[in-house]
């Protein structure tokens, strides 16, 4: 007897079982770069590192984390987070607190005193690296561990640079920059303090270094030519902020003027503020013109710092200065208006901007300096044959932050060429931008707010002003991460696909297509909670 038709079909053929061959376009995962990941000046992987710190496996969030950042105490306290601005969640409601995480981790590793991994072997190279702030110090943590031996040369009596002289207590305390620091130190990189370069040709020559890299923080206050008399008293930012960390502080009086808009303004401020005198910042712009951040405009206001907007000062005299006051033109520049205003003043401090030292480089073929700043390539070498540089030293915006990237991306930089390759960064994947995301599948969770200090206690001492968060807050706040385009395994798509042609290969190894069957109806793009499928033409 003759079998029925469908039953004489292959069963290998399409008009069986695989149905694949309807396709015109079909879904592939992919990894796409987090939003949070690609702002990060340092490069940071922090959605790698999140991702341990809500499984509440911190060490090893703060090992994936250091991988590309040696500071994260440090930066969790001074870091302007612009990883946060760029955060899909704040789309949703509010960014994730990263910066808070990353101070939690940080503050967790001094607490265990976990340590850097050291170098399997070296590679028998010596390299040079000038200045102890954060580009090298970051520099000088990446090379010891690719096994190079770093020696760091410091003009100043401590190690730090602008972020012991220019950060004031009250948003770094001291004991957490020596004890990030300090783990960097035991790698086995050599610090030798009160030693400043004269000639870097002539110091690499003497020490036998192969590579050197420049990381001279800005150090120079900017000054200005105000008419003042001889017993006025004028004295630029950085030697004020500077010379908070002796025994002996400034000799200010009561009624001090700061000259400026910018965040080393609004830190001088409320470093005097807190040594009992009045303090009254002078700037030529409106607030929203002002180069500072504005949450730090406004807890200066908070503490009682007075600021006189659209003002410049015309003059300076014993006791007291003279104010001009300013309007915006049309472009928004302030002009002088002739209305004149007198402020009594004991001392005034210039806070516009600072510059850095060049002297060491004076003589050294190739080398081109352009607008006080260094010029380097893309790989971040001066025009002089192993010399490279960064930090303040070149353009760029000048942050703990930007530092820390530059000293990152110097030293793999500086190891290729020392071992006669180049370098050549991972291509960028595509961002994971807001559309992207199904946020059906995300519920509201409010941020968490860090803690702060008290508005009398913040007048009064050079406490930490902001708290930390404690272990429920910091796995809460890392929980919040929506893991922007990169599968997280929450089995959506094994789940929706009404071919079962999704196969999970297994915890860790994510899933893929069962081409056969995949119809490429893109239910699975449709429901995937954080962009990691997208549909592409089919192959002809």
């Amino acid at each position: 007897m003759d079998k029925p038709f469908a039953i004489t079909l292959d069963p290998g053929s399409s008009l069986a079982n695989l149905t694949g061959s309807w396709r015109t376009r079909k879904p592939v995962y992919l990894d796409r770069l987090p939003p949070c990941n690609n702002a990060c000046p340092a490069g940071e992987n922090i959605q790698g590192w999140l991702f341990h710190a809500e499984a509440g496996n911190y060490e090893q969030a703060w090992r994936t984390l250091t991988e590309n950042n040696p500071l994260p105490a440090i930066m969790g306290r001074v870091c302007y987070h612009p990883c946060e601005t760029a955060c899909n969640r704040g789309q949703l409601d509010d960014a994730v607190g990263i910066n808070s995480v990353e101070r939690f981790l940080g503050d967790e590793a001094i607490k265990c005193g976990w340590q850097f991994d050291k170098p399997a072997t070296s590679s028998g190279k010596k390299v040079l690296v000038v200045g102890a702030g954060p580009s090298g110090l970051s520099a000088a943590y990446h090379l010891a561990r690719m096994g190079h031996k770093v020696e760091i040369q410091e003009a100043g009596p401590m190690a730090g640079g602008m972020m012991r002289f220019g950060i004031p207590k009250y948003r770094l305390p001291r004991e957490v920059l020596d004890a990030e620091v300090q783990r960097i130190l035991d790698l086995g990189v050599t610090l030798r303090l009160n030693t400043k370069v004269a000639n870097i040709e002539q110091s690499m020559k003497e020490g036998g270094f192969d590579a050197a890299f420049l990381a001279v923080g800005a150090h120079i206050g900017k000054r200005t030519y105000i008419p003042a008399g001889d017993a006025t008293k004028i004295l630029d930012a950085v030697s004020v902020l500077r010379s908070m960390e002796g025994e002996d502080k400034p000799m200010l009086g009561r009624r001090v003027v700061v000259y400026g808009g910018g965040n080393t303004a609004i830190d001088v401020a409320r470093s005097v503020k807190r040594m009992g005198a009045e303090p009254i910042i002078v700037y030529r712009r409106t607030r929203d013109k002002a180069p500072a951040h504005d949450f730090e405009i406004e807890e200066a206001l908070q503490e009682g710092v007075m600021i006189k907007w659209l003002s410049t000062i015309k003059q300076a005299g014993e006791g007291e200065i003279t104010v001009e006051k300013m309007q915006l033109d049309e472009k928004g520049f302030p002009q002088p208006t002739g209305e004149f205003e007198t402020l009594a003043a004991d001392s005034v401090v210039l806070a516009l901007g600072q510059d850095v030292d060049l002297s060491l480089l004076e003589g050294v073929s190739g080398l081109e300096i352009k607008d006080g700043t260094v010029q380097v390539g893309p790989n971040m070498m001066t025009g002089h044959d192993g010399i490279f540089a960064g930090g303040d030293m070149v353009p760029s915006e000048r942050t703990v932050t930007v530092g820390v990237g530059h000293g990152k991306k110097a030293a793999r930089h500086i190891d290729a060429w020392l071992r006669g390759t180049v370098y050549e960064s991972a291509p960028k994947h595509e961002i994971a931008t807001f559309d992207k995301l199904n946020l059906w599948y995300y519920s509201d969770a409010p941020k968490t707010v860090r803690p702060m200090l008290d508005i009398i206690r913040r007048q009064s001492s050079f406490d930490e002003v902001q708290g930390g968060l404690d272990e429920s807050n910091a796995l809460f706040e890392a929980r919040r991460c929506l893991s922007c385009g990169n599968c997280f395994e929450c089995d959506n798509c094994y789940g929706v696909c009404p071919d079962n042609a999704v196969i999970k290969l297994g915890p860790g190894r994510r899933f893929e297509f069962n081409y056969d069957y995949c119809k490429g109806c893109g239910i699975c793009v449709s429901e995937c909670p954080c962009g990691a499928i997208k549909m592409v033409a089919e192959d002809i």
